[in-house]
């Protein structure tokens, strides 16, 4: 599930959530709407993600983390942390699975 937010500097965000409701990714900041539906639109057309558009990162004290990436090689969203690289890949599965449910 996709849920857009707008902030009161006037950018708009999407978090994209599990069926629990967990916070799977946060997306970049978009200066407009318009922009963050490109995005979107994007993202729907996308139904088999290939791996280049997930950058996988460790931080400096061992964390793990996954960046969305779009067809320009920008990132779109990042994922929260992970203490492995195996709850990492897991992570990937259930952004992929559930960008895949997206209408």
């Amino acid at each position: 599930m996709i849920k857009i937010n707008k902030k009161k500097e006037g950018v708009y965000i999407f978090k994209l959530k599990s069926t629990n409701g967990r916070t799977l990714l946060k997306s970049v900041p978009f200066s407009s709407k318009d922009d963050l539906d490109k995005t979107l639109q994007e993202i729907k057309t996308k139904r088999n993600l290939t791996a280049k558009v997930f950058e996988r990162k460790t931080t400096t004290d061992g964390k793990f983390l996954v960046q969305l990436k779009n067809s320009l090689g920008e990132t779109i969203g990042s994922s929260g942390l992970y203490s492995s690289e195996a709850g990492m890949e897991n992570g990937i599965l259930n952004i992929k699975n559930s960008l895949n449910t997206v209408d």
